[in-house]
């Protein structure tokens, strides 16, 4: 039994390496190695001669190209940058590589505003305030007008306020009513 064969790889390892460290020379390898024939060698017969190198695109070959086009030998190495990327851009410019897979979280035109629908645009105290629907209730005040009579849309005669009369709405309250002026000095 050989001893190198009842141990793990590291046993032998081990082994092989304090052998080295000692200065024996490790054991011969148990089969010996095959010996080569002495006939001599055939040279071979000499290789096909490489075809002449093509030159490197230009853009002129770019210019030729159409999608179905080898599109290999213009990113190959030694030719022009400029060219490379004429024919990238050519190679791109196909429409099937245009096309948007869903996924593109940031793809839309975010500078659009999203309509909002005049029926919630109408009850905003905003667009009352920035005159959107005046001329609209306007000729719905002048079309209620005609169908009622004038002592019917108004029973007491008052006067109809603006909206800017809404002291609610104001944006700055109008109290210079209730301040005495500068002669009047402090009540007590």
């Amino acid at each position: 039994m050989d001893p190198d064969k009842d141990t793990g790889f590291l046993a032998r390892w081990g082994r092989r390496k304090a052998q080295a460290r000692a200065g024996e020379l490790p054991a011969e390898p148990a089969a010996p190695l095959p010996v080569l024939s002495a006939q001599p060698v055939q040279p071979l017969a000499d290789p096909p001669p490489a075809p002449p190198a093509a030159p490197p695109p230009t853009l002129a070959d770019v210019a030729q190209l159409t999608h179905d086009s080898d599109y290999s030998r213009f990113v190959a190495g030694g030719v022009d940058e400029s060219v490379k990327r004429a024919a990238m851009k050519r190679l791109f410019s196909d429409p099937h590589f245009n096309l948007m897979d869903g996924l593109d979280t940031y793809i839309d035109d975010y500078g659009k505003p999203d309509p909002i629908p005049l029926a919630m645009l109408r009850q905003m105290n905003q667009s009352s305030m920035l005159g959107l629907f005046e001329d609209e209730d306007e000729e719905e005040a002048a079309s209620a007008d005609q169908v009622l009579p004038d002592h019917a849309s108004n029973p007491a005669n008052e006067p109809l306020s603006s909206s800017n009369d809404d002291p609610d709405l104001r944006l700055q309250q109008d109290d210079a009513a209730g301040r005495p002026g500068p002669d009047q000095g402090a009540r007590p």
